[in-house]
């Protein structure tokens, strides 16, 4: 997998998604941003175990979503069971939403995660996120078990998808 790529946003702002450690520090700022988000909606941060390493290549992935230079919002990938991955911090600031950045980005993270031999994704949210859950379900998820700590808690929603077959090795398209 590539480490960056561009995009052109309708007004003609550069898009770059870059790969890096879930440590970096403009990702550590935006997985902050998104613990925040978890506290004002649900009253407290997100308690599932997370593992830095299960997000570096070749079993993981996180991205880092810049609009001309300006970091915008972020999404990871990790191993979830043999050929499934779960989707983990997709997040857009709010100074950039409803640009198509969520939408860019989910793109991106099912790539990378076929490219990767990986057949289908996973992923949980919550009822007291209403557009994140439309972007999933908008993106062709549906309902599936629960799992992990939040798999019988009120209000969690669980989705998944099979992800296209994609030949590995191929260039990525996402400046498309």
């Amino acid at each position: 997998m590539s480490t960056s790529a561009d995009a052109v946003l309708r007004d003609g702002r550069t898009v770059r998604l870059r790969a890096v450690p879930y440590e970096d520090p403009v990702a550590r700022e935006l997985v902050a941003r998104v613990q925040q988000e978890y506290t004002v909606r649900y009253g407290g941060p997100d308690e599932a175990v997370v593992d830095p390493g299960e997000f570096l290549p070749p079993v993981g992935s996180f991205l880092v979503v810049e609009v001309d230079g300006v970091p915008a919002g972020c999404g990871a990938w990790r191993v979830h069971q043999p050929g499934v991955v779960e989707i983990k911090r997709v997040y857009v600031v709010p100074a950039f939403r409803r640009l198509g950045l969520a939408q860019l980005l989910m793109a991106v993270l099912e790539e990378s995660a076929a490219r990767a031999g990986h057949r289908a994704a996973v992923l949980n949210s919550g009822d007291r996120q209403p557009e994140a859950v439309a972007l999933y379900t908008g993106t062709g998820y549906g309902p599936v078990p629960g799992y992990g700590i939040y798999a019988d808690a009120p209000g969690a929603v669980f989705l998944g998808k099979e992800l296209p077959a994609v030949g590995r090795g191929e260039e990525t398209s996402w400046a498309s």
